[in-house]
């Protein structure tokens, strides 16, 4: 048994540290089984060594967190625990200086992961980057929030959001309504994110002068996009042909994100998803990054990440057993 001791500079972040009724030391205790007293801004922390030192640096790690302004919830506590598993926890105060743009309502939107963080850089340093990974990554809020600030900056004049209109299960031709009013549930996330960055009035002005533009792959074909920001989102549940037609529209000063999960392919069994072939293809090409996300990335509910984690052992299980896996 040892015990260390840690002093917090200030009693507003000492709250804000423990948070309502202790639960984020309660889950720092629980998880390396140590004690954690407070006597007033210093922390004593008593254990095993390991875990003590562990302990710790978990509590350095959210504090880091607390001190670029970011509240402390139930997955920050878990990212930062992986953090330290990792022995990776000193990056997170990267993660401060790296603020890309303001929304509608003042609040810095900041990468909340270093995988976020990696995602980012690459967006700034290539021409096209693919983002592949589960829900709740952040992949197409993160690129809208950058096509939003390089509209901003004048980098480009126009900002153009595609997904395919792939079922999910349902079938188009059920909903009511002409062909965009057919598409546009499927372009929701997108329109939310750019209301969000932009604020409603803004969208829609931008929309009405041809600077923003929101539609389905299809709208794509036989163009050429010159000075743009171009997202491909759900790129999944395109088709080789399609996710070609769609690099090839790239035109003179554009930057192309295309974004996706290959573990949600809506297409049918005997189409090849355009994403998985796409990465493979492209992986070695100058100035095209691709950055994969993990579980750890999620910034959703903590159930979530036990969802895909789940959902991945099952499927790790499912190919062991028949000694293959699909695309």
């Amino acid at each position: 048994m040892v015990e260390s001791l840690l002093d917090i500079e200030r009693m507003e972040h000492a709250l804000e540290l423990f948070g309502n009724l202790d639960e984020n030391i309660h889950a720092i205790e629980k998880e390396y089984n140590v004690s954690i007293i407070s006597r007033g801004t210093e922390l004593k922390i008593a254990g095993e060594e390991e875990n003590v030192s562990k302990a710790k640096r978990a509590i350095e790690g959210l504090i880091s967190v607390i001190n670029r302004g970011e509240p402390i919830n139930d997955q920050t506590i878990r990212y930062v625990i992986s953090m330290v598993e990792e022995g990776t926890e000193s990056q997170i105060s990267s993660l401060a200086d790296d603020c890309i743009c303001i929304t509608s309502k003042g609040r810095p939107i900041k990468p909340k992961t270093l995988g976020q963080k990696k995602y980012v850089n690459n967006i700034r340093d290539n021409t096209i980057t693919f983002g592949v990974g589960p829900a709740g990554t952040g992949k197409t809020y993160l690129a809208v929030s950058m096509a939003v600030r390089a509209f901003r900056a004048h980098e480009v004049n126009r900002i153009i959001l595609t997904r395919p209109a792939v079922e999910a299960g349902e079938k188009l031709g059920f909903l009511p309504g002409d062909l965009q009013n057919k598409v546009d549930p499927y372009l929701r996330p997108l329109y939310d994110a750019l209301f969000d960055m932009m604020g409603a009035e803004n969208y829609q002005r931008y929309l009405e002068k041809g600077s923003i533009e929101v539609a389905p792959l299809a709208y794509m074909r036989g163009r050429t996009l010159d000075d743009s920001f171009i997202i491909l989102d759900e790129a999944q549940n395109t088709t080789p042909e399609q996710m070609k037609m769609f690099l090839t529209r790239l035109g003179f000063n554009s930057k192309a994100v295309i974004t996706g999960d290959i573990t949600q392919i809506d297409l049918p069994d005997s189409k090849k998803s355009g994403l998985v072939e796409a990465t493979k293809i492209l992986r070695n090409v100058d100035d095209i990054g691709i950055v994969y996300f993990n579980e750890k990335d999620v910034v959703r509910h903590r159930l979530v990440q036990d969802i895909i984690k789940a959902y991945e052992k099952y499927y790790e299980e499912g190919k062991k057993r028949d000694g293959h896996g699909k695309n």
